[in-house]
């Protein structure tokens, strides 16, 4: 009877402490995740808006056809396969089973063709499929087939784009009535979170839940391939523009996971426990450069642009950023980030050694005579500010007449895209940051792939490129086509497309009860889970 009493209380107790338990696990599951981007949310259309805040919005509630893995590979993601024509001119994609939109309705190969030809008439390496595809139709409601004109080396690849712009899929009642430069009506996507339209507080806080009809692949998520399991149930991406303010909070445990840490911030970071620093590189890495207006005075002149290309000293904008040495590749003058695939000298010896008495030279070469240049100065990015007012300092000094404007980056950002005259809101000079996966692939790479397309804000246009660009796209051997991008590189430079002011690392940081975090050089928030949920 005594032994029974004793079991009965010991069982209760392990009772209450499995309930405590479990309740705490569900406290822990239910807890929103909470993520610091570099900017505010401003522009939910991935095609409409090509900047990395919308890239991360867009990842939460669309998919793709294919993504890329941790190992650079691509693999089907929406798609159960594809097969190729044997003389690689016809592509045949199959949808895979139970794929449906969050709105209830099914994806269909209707949806996939309205989708990728918006996307195409939109993004640098999607124009250039689209021009080199004779006709993309619908087989039945699970298969369509790209038919191509002439040979096109990088189908897979352009379907598989992992920024900006991605080919996220969306209904075809809104991708084929809504301009690919004017903002979709409905957010309405077949990704693994909901967007809460209704608590939306656009700059300030963007409220994702976990969309109940999403179904992941079934093998292990990698990179942005494999099974997106969506393990929490709320997720919220926050805005802090201070850097201070975001350091505290990720060690205080506001806020789970920061897009960059604060530079100054790093070693404090590194010392401690709690936090966890990406340590993803090449592609993951920043790049800064300066976006040019092309398409009036002064830069219509392309020795006034290559005297902004010799304001760049790499050194001392790297600096200005407070990067540590090791985090930093002041020596990288590539058009494609140092470490990837097409990384190389080839053709960059008028950026080796930048100064500003060749940025003079060239001005006087030119024949400038101190026209107006509006500079535009995204004061609110923690990233971009300290670059722009580096660059702004050089191109007085090199005698630039600057009409410096300072703004917020979403307001920029708006200019930015238009092609309105200096006295009417236009723009002459804009920094920008992009990460290596942007700059990875000349057809991608905003100093080569929008060449001759109209396409804003790049209005550059070099007859010689044309050809250049041409035979890039109809090979397939990756080792003449690394050649190729090396005589791309080379016209890119001459021709000052867009300047670069160096690479480095702004890792995210996050807190180390996350577990599942998959570091791939963006925010990737599937497959994350609390310590103990």
């Amino acid at each position: 009877m005594k032994m029974t009493t004793v079991f009965r209380r010991a069982f209760a107790a392990v009772l209450v402490g499995s309930v405590a338990l479990t309740a705490s696990a569900a406290q822990a599951q239910d807890r929103p995740l909470r993520l610091v981007l570099n900017v505010g949310l401003q522009t939910l259309d991935p095609i409409a808006g090509p900047s990395f805040v919308t890239r991360n919005f867009s990842y939460m509630v669309f998919d793709t056809l294919v993504s890329v893995d941790s190992k650079g590979e691509y693999r089907p993601q929406m798609l159960d396969n594809w097969r190729i024509s044997d003389d690689g001119l016809t592509y045949t994609f199959t949808l895979r089973d139970g794929l449906e939109f969050s709105d209830g309705a099914p994806v269909t190969a209707e949806d996939c063709v309205a989708s990728l030809k918006r996307w195409g008439a939109r993004d640098s390496l999607g124009r250039r499929l689209m021009a080199a595809t004779k006709e993309m139709r619908v087989a039945d409601a699970k298969t369509f087939v790209l038919e191509l004109a002439r040979p096109f080396g990088l189908v897979i690849e352009a379907l598989g784009k992992p920024s900006v712009q991605v080919p996220f899929i969306m209904p075809a009642r809104l991708a084929a009535n809504t301009p690919p430069t004017t903002p979709v009506a409905e957010v309405v996507g077949s990704g693994p979170f909901l967007f809460l339209r209704d608590q939306w507080i656009p700059g300030e806080r963007t409220v994702f839940v976990r969309n109940p009809r999403y179904r992941p692949r079934a093998e292990p998520a990698d990179g942005l391939a494999g099974g997106k399991v969506a393990r929490v149930q709320r997720v919220e991406f926050v805005n802090m523009t201070d850097p201070g303010l975001r350091a505290a909070a990720i060690q205080n445990g506001e806020v789970d996971y920061l897009e960059y840490a604060p530079i100054d911030y790093i070693p404090l970071i590194q010392r401690n426990r709690n936090l966890v620093l990406a340590k993803a590189r090449g592609g993951a890495e920043i790049v800064g450069g300066i976006s040019i207006n092309h398409h009036q005075p002064p830069f219509d002149n392309v020795l006034i642009r290559r005297a902004v290309q010799q304001v760049l000293d790499r050194r001392e904008i790297i600096a200005a950023e407070g990067v540590p040495a090791d985090f930093a590749r002041p020596d990288c003058v590539s058009v494609y980030a140092c470490g990837t695939f097409y990384a190389s000298d080839v053709g960059t010896e008028p950026v080796r050694e930048n100064g500003i008495a060749r940025a003079k030279a060239l001005l006087q070469q030119a024949g400038y005579a101190g026209q107006r240049v509006v500079f535009l100065q995204p004061a609110d990015s923690a990233l971009i500010n300290p670059i722009g007012l580096v660059m702004l300092e050089r191109l007085k000094q090199a005698g630039f007449n600057l009409d410096v404007q300072t703004a917020d980056w979403s307001s920029h950002a708006q200019r930015w895209i238009q092609r309105q005259p200096l006295a009417q809101g236009g723009w002459s000079l804009l920094p920008v940051v992009y990460t290596g996966f942007d700059l990875a692939n000349p057809l991608s790479n905003p100093g080569i792939g929008y060449n001759c397309t109209g396409n804003q804000p790049w209005g550059y246009c070099d007859g010689a490129m044309t050809p250049v660009i041409e035979r890039f796209e109809a090979e397939h051997d990756p080792a003449r086509r690394r050649e190729i991008a090396g005589e791309l590189q080379q016209l890119s430079v001459s021709h000052a497309n867009f300047p670069l002011a160096g690479q480095f690392a702004s890792p995210a940081v996050w807190r180390a009860e996350l577990k599942g975090v998959i570091d791939f050089g963006f925010p990737v928030l599937w497959n994350i889970q609390r310590d103990g949920s």
